[in-house]
This record gives C-alpha cells, sequence and structure tokens, in this order.
C-alpha cells in the first residue's frame, strides 16, 4: 500500500497559480477599466481632501458649509476630520498626477487588506475576484474615496484582534478619517480589550492635538457644525441612509425622521445583543457593519465593507453570501425619476441582511453543541 508521505504533494503545481494571476489580473483590468474611463470623476472625492489641504497650507480655512457639488470640482465639500486634511499635505507634491496616484493608491490598499484577511488563501481569491465585480469598490477607487483604507483598517484589526496596538491603532486611524471606525473602540471595551481601547483614545487624542497645532482650535467647532448640518438633512445628494429613502420615497420629514432613528435604533440593538451574545470575532463583523449603519448620510461606497463579513461567512461555508456585495449595482438600475429610491432603498436593506445573517450565524457558534464549520478551522 502506497503511504500517506508518499501521496503527498512535493510542490506547488503550475495549476496553483492561475487562481492568484487569474484574480490579480482581473482585479487589474477592471481598475484600469474604471480610472480609464472615469474622465472628470478621476480621483473626484481626492480633490475635496487635496483642497482642504491646499487651503491649509495657504492659510485658508479648510471647512466650508455650502454643500453644492459640482461634477469635476470640489469647491466647500470636505467633510472629514482635521487631522486628515493635516495627514494630505505631503501628498501635495504629486502635483497634477496627485488624482491618480491616489486613486491607484486606494486600489493597493484594499490589496492590502484582503492580504491580512485572517481566512483561508482561497477566500481571499475569491473576495478579490468578487471585489474586480463589485460596483461599490470600483467607484470608491475611482472617486479616491478613503473606504479601501478603511477596510484595510478594519481587515488589520480583525488579523490581530489580540493584540492592542493594532486594534487601537485602527481605530485611531479610522477615526481621524472618517470618524465611524471609532466605534471599534467600544467592541474593545465590550470585549475587555482594555489596553486595545487605552491605545485607541490616547492615540487619536495626540494625533488630534498635534494636528490642531496646525489647525487652530477653532476649527473643531466648524467640524462639529458641518457633521450637524449634513446629518441633519434628508436632501444631501447621494444619500442611501434608510430616512433619506423614505424621504425620496414622499414621506413627510417627521416620518423620513422617524425611520432613520428607527433603523439606528434596529443597528444598535444589534450591536449589543452581538457583544453580549456573540464571539468577539462576529461582534467585530456587527461592529464593522454597524459603524456604516449608524452614518447619515449613508454612501453606496460605504458598501466596500461588506466585503469583510462576506469573506468571513464564506470562510465558514456561506458561499451564497458573495450576494451583498454584488448586489452593489442595483442601484444602477433605477432612473432618474421619482421611483428611483425602490433601487437605492436596496443599500441600506443589504447591509441590515448581512447584518442580520452575521448576527445569527454569530449567535449559531456559541449555541451549546454546535460544531464549527471546517472552512474555519484554519487560515494560511
Amino acid at each position: 500500500m502506497i503511504g500517506a508521505d508518499s501521496r503527498a504533494p512535493h510542490g506547488p503545481r503550475p495549476a496553483d497559480a492561475l487562481v492568484p494571476v487569474g484574480a490579480l489580473v482581473l482585479f487589474a483590468v477592471m481598475v484600469g477599466l474604471v480610472l480609464a474611463s472615469a474622465g472628470k470623476t478621476l480621483g473626484y472625492d481626492y480633490t475635496c481632501y487635496e483642497g482642504a489641504a491646499r487651503h491649509l497650507v495657504n492659510g485658508q480655512p479648510i471647512y466650508d458649509n455650502v454643500f453644492s457639488i459640482h461634477v469635476g470640482t470640489c469647491p466647500g465639500t470636505y467633510t472629514y476630520p482635521p487631522p486628515f486634511a493635516v495627514a494630505l499635505v505631503p501628498w501635495l507634491v504629486f502635483g497634477d498626477a496627485a488624482a491618480a496616484l491616489w486613486c491607484v493608491a486606494m486600489a493597493a490598499c484594499f490589496l492590502a487588506g484582503v492580504a491580512l484577511l485572517p481566512v483561508r488563501r482561497d477566500v481571499r481569491w475569491v473576495v478579490v475576484v468578487v471585489a474586480a465585480l463589485d460596483w461599490p469598490l470600483l467607484y470608491a477607487v475611482k472617486l479616491g474615496q478613503v473606504e479601501p483604507i478603511l477596510f484595510l483598517g478594519f481587515a488589520a484589526a480583525w488579523r490581530w484582534m489580540d493584540r492592542p496596538p493594532a486594534v487601537g491603532a485602527a481605530a485611531a486611524g479610522g477615526a481621524l478619517i472618517k470618524v465611524q471606525p471609532g466605534l471599534l473602540t467600544v467592541w474593545a471595551i465590550a470585549t475587555r480589550r482594555y489596553r486595545a481601547a487605552a491605545v485607541a483614545v490616547v492615540s487619536a487624542v495626540a494625533v488630534a492635538a498635534a494636528a490642531t497645532l496646525a489647525t487652530g482650535i477653532s476649527v473643531w467647532a466648524t467640524y462639529a457644525d458641518l457633521i450637524g448640518g449634513l446629518s441633519g438633512t434628508f436632501t444631501t445628494p447621494h444619500n442611501f441612509a434608510p430616512g433619506a429613502i423614505a424621504h425620496q420615497a414622499g414621506a413627510s420629514d417627521l416620518v423620513a425622521s422617524a425611520v432613520q432613528l428607527g433603523s439606528v435604533a434596529l443597528a444598535v440593538a444589534a450591536l449589543l445583543t452581538a457583544l453580549r451574545l456573540a464571539s468577539p470575532e462576529a461582534s467585530l463583523q456587527v461592529t464593522i457593519l454597524v459603524s456604516q449603519l449608524l452614518s447619515s448620510p449613508l454612501r453606496d461606497h460605504y458598501a466596500v465593507l461588506l466585503l469583510l463579513p462576506t469573506a468571513w461567512l464564506v470562510a465558514r461555508g456561506r458561499s451564497w453570501a458573495l450576494v451583498f456585495p454584488l448586489a452593489g449595482w442595483i442601484p444602477l438600475l433605477g432612473d432618474e425619476g421619482s421611483g428611483s429610491w425602490v433601487t437605492a432603498a436596496s443599500i441600506p436593506l443589504v447591509f441590515f441582511a448581512c447584518l442580520a445573517v452575521v448576527l445569527v450565524e454569530g449567535l449559531r457558534e456559541r449555541s451549546p453543541g454546535h460544531d464549527p464549520a471546517p472552512a474555519v478551522a484554519a487560515h494560511s
């Protein structure tokens, strides 16, 4: 009889390289096509960041409460924390090439995040393939949006969830870029990762204080007013928050506010349930989803982060979860008429559907007598 050792492969087979190479080629081709056809929208959001950084260098205000947005330019639309504008100042050295380079950097950040995912190698390649076909990811890269950076931070926190510096840096860095990832600090406290929470708070305060030396302290009050104005209206363009969808469907401001409040309450209830009853890994996935659902406005490119819980589910044998990121194409099927809210509603619905599935899976994992799926036994 042939022994087990003699049947073992002696090295990598040429066919083993086909999936990785094919996935990366597909991703590069799709990103390249989107960037090549972007026209004036190439790096559209980056121009907002760049404008704030340039204003800072020139001694001008980095915020403007005017929300008019014109394709190809970004006057008065910087809505991110002050430290992010300071961090973007060095990027100005790239001049006219800065926007394109930033978009490429966002694609690289996403791939770096996939490389960090604590799942099997084959699951990572599936994520890359799906990302190449995922409109929210392609759209975010084209605009130069920061979601790929947040994806990288969340992936790092997931991989090194028991290392306080990694979780703390992800929470602090994410919060100083776009606020929502700061919810990782709540997760760290709830899961008794107190050192990670301390790192997050101390790091965020230290970086914010250092940035304030360049921006001035009054800029924080302006930023707070700006965020209050954004979250207090349902007419902000390209807003897919439940309250905004209700408003588009014809609901009054009072009803739309109630819908938005109800969705936030539902998301918070899911988070509290996960923190109380699910494993730290499952509750981390819930935290990632809830961090976006608490946001108003909710943008369609925020759905980039759906790829994280999707990877978690696929690693557990739930391959059908791939439908969540791929559903990001649905809003594009709608027209510009009064009925466009129907397809737009797919964004919050998919977020909540994914949240429900992750929560149920997380609770099921902790149920007595449950055997973890073979797919989650190890990762490489």
